[in-house]
């Protein structure tokens, strides 16, 4: 009973940070969601800043999932292709935590956190090495930093143009996936 109420406060916290982002969620509103006094909520996690923690390493368990399926036939470039684009159709399914870049509360509860800090580095490592192996083979521009290649795909799980796309009803949501990895692995000159 415990852990399903604890996975069902996960699972709503996860779709207010998706929906709202992390400032403007309140613990009201999670405690409202799942259906339990605020005073209960507090039993399982201590603060807003442990909630949104509890998220992304759920987020990062999903995401570790994935790489461990990604096909190892597949070239290092495509590789890191399908991890973008997993991170895509996640963030448009409205799964995707939207975090603030900069919090001081949040950004220590995440660091003091060993789950998401073992988790996060195991996946940079991994993409890390399919981005040193892409850069080896001549398909990622062996001049940028892996870093900052790294910190690009990161940032394409909270990429913004997605939203505004889904939001323009122009393009169904596989289309906003192509263009946003078009952009993102071809650039935007003219072949």
């Amino acid at each position: 009973m415990l852990a399903a109420r604890e996975e069902a406060i996960v699972q709503n916290v996860n779709r207010l940070l998706a929906e709202k982002g992390f400032e403007a969620m309140t613990v009201d509103e999670v405690a409202a969601a799942v259906g339990i006094a605020k005073a209960s909520l507090y039993k399982h996690f201590t603060s807003k800043e442990d909630l949104a923690a509890a998220a992304m390493v759920r987020m990062l368990r999903r995401a570790r999932q994935f790489l461990d399926a990604v096909d190892p036939a597949l070239s290092p470039l495509d590789k890191l292709r399908a991890a973008v684009r997993w991170t895509l159709q996640v963030q448009l399914e409205g799964q995707m935590p939207a975090l603030p870049s900069q919090n001081s509360s949040l950004r220590a509860a995440l660091m003091a956190n060993r789950d998401y800090l073992d988790t996060l580095m195991e996946i940079s490592d991994e993409l890390g090495g399919w981005i040193e192996a892409a850069q080896k083979e001549g398909s990622v521009n062996p001049k940028l930093p892996a870093l900052a290649v790294l910190y690009t795909l990161y940032a394409r799980g909270c990429d913004p143009v997605l939203g505004f796309l889904q939001s323009s009803g122009q393009h169904s949501d596989e289309e906003i996936v192509e263009l946003v990895l078009s952009t993102c692995f071809d650039g935007l000159r003219n072949r």
